[in-house]
């Protein structure tokens, strides 16, 4: 919608997993190096974490892009099936023929498959991404399948891509002949704000956008400090950005662009959710107040009646009365 309005060839903050918009920070390159390293030296399995948004299945995007061609690929999405059903989705992603229908049959005919895969020289990559959502018997049929090895090599290599709770599984005593044959270890962290300047000014570029100040200095502190340096948000923003510019026919994204975009988000989220501490926060100013009063009401009243007990009781009883039935409320 907007992309002639900022004469860009193509969205420069779609959430698809392009890998033309790959903007490797130095956290990013040494993943992918890893990643490349391990499947390419047939290091058997490969752990790569991060936390949601922060650009993993980019990343495993861009590793099909460097693989040599030829490379047999299953790439599975769907973590929530069972090890039977799991088998099935990568046995037909490899093109396996005649599997069978019972889990024994489906194991041999992938062992004959990746020992002729390895026999013509053809590597065999199981890439499984949101890995955290595997239950533990699926992760250990997983491990069984890194037996299929020769004397020197394995012949295939197991990605396994997902958030943090992963490597927490791992620790789990139930998977520790897993966690033992994981080779390398690949980990992505949010943005620096440096980073995220220089991400946001990358996907412009890739974009054909020509201008390279379209985001103010502030604008972009902006969205650094709210995003937290979390590709996906960054991305988020920014398009709301542009299509709150394109609606007023603003050239430039400033400041109140993007505290506007950021507002209109955060309204998005769940209703109670945003009442619950507001209003927790006017009783406890309500409170405040009142105990202010009471105490400079105690005060005054002591400097003129303090031989009359009974009176100074009324005035302070019945401020905290009303104190007690406001908090309340």
């Amino acid at each position: 919608m907007y992309r002639r309005f900022y004469g860009f060839t193509k969205p420069p903050f779609g959430l698809t997993p392009d890998p033309s918009f790959l903007c490797l920070t130095p956290g990013h390159r040494e993943a992918l190096a890893q990643l490349t390293y391990g499947v390419q030296e047939k290091k058997g399995f490969i752990l790569l974490t991060g936390e949601v948004g922060t650009g993993k299945t980019t990343l495993l995007r861009a590793l099909l892009n460097r693989l040599p061609k030829g490379t047999a690929v299953a790439y599975a999405v769907n973590s929530t099936l069972p090890f039977d059903e799991l088998l099935e989705y990568l046995l037909e992603d490899l093109g396996v023929p005649n599997a069978g229908v019972s889990r024994a049959q489906r194991l041999m005919a992938l062992y004959r498959f990746l020992t002729e895969q390895y026999r013509a020289g053809i590597n065999n990559v199981l890439i499984i991404d949101e890995a955290q959502n595997l239950d533990l018997d699926t992760l250990e049929q997983i491990r069984l399948l890194s037996n299929f090895e020769t004397t020197s090599e394995k012949l295939v290599q197991i990605v396994l891509a997902g958030q943090p709770e992963l490597r927490r599984r791992l620790a789990l005593p139930e998977l520790r002949q897993l966690k033992q044959r994981i080779a390398l270890r690949c980990k992505i962290e949010p943005m620096s704000p440096e980073e995220t300047r220089g991400y946001i000014a990358d996907r412009l570029r890739i974009a054909g956008g020509s201008n390279p100040r379209l985001f103010t200095s502030e604008a972009v502190e902006i969205i650094t400090a709210y995003s937290g340096g979390v590709p996906r948000v960054v991305n988020i923003v920014c398009d709301h950005c542009l299509l709150a510019g394109y609606a007023n026919e603003i050239r430039q994204i400033d400041a109140s662009v993007a505290r506007v975009a950021i507002e209109y988000l955060e309204e998005q989220e769940d209703e109670p959710r945003r009442k619950g501490p507001a209003s927790w926060w006017r009783r406890f100013r309500v409170a405040a107040v009142l105990a202010a009063g009471v105490v400079s009401a105690g005060i005054a009243v002591l400097a003129w009646e303090s031989s009359h007990v009974g009176s100074l009781g009324s005035v302070l009883v019945q401020p905290l009365s009303v104190l007690i039935r406001r908090w309340g409320q």
